[in-house]
């Protein structure tokens, strides 16, 4: 699983008809305080995240084991939305 935060959307009229009607969210990682230090990627959305968000995407095959991408062909997919990060003792993150 990487950190990231959802950093803006994409629209695709035309895909493979196994994603129709799945929300497609541009993500790009970050380390556990918040600070960009990947590329931006496209991910699917399971969890109704939006621009802003820090959420948990995970990858490769893992990313086709949630119960709406399985089977389905997709590399990353955003599992979970991050309410608090606490690293060290010390809350990095706190959404709100």
């Amino acid at each position: 699983m990487l950190i990231a935060k959802v950093i803006g959307t994409t629209v695709s009229t035309i895909k493979d008809e196994k994603i129709h009607g799945r929300k497609l969210l541009i993500c790009r990682q970050t380390d556990e305080k918040g600070e960009f230090i990947g590329k931006p990627y496209v991910a699917v959305d399971t969890v109704d995240a939006g621009i802003g968000d820090l959420v948990l995407t995970a990858h490769g095959s893992s990313a086709r084991q949630t119960n709406i991408t399985d089977n389905r062909p997709v590399d990353a997919v955003i599992m979970a939305m991050i309410d608090t990060l606490e690293v060290d003792g010390k809350v990095t993150f706190q959404k709100g």
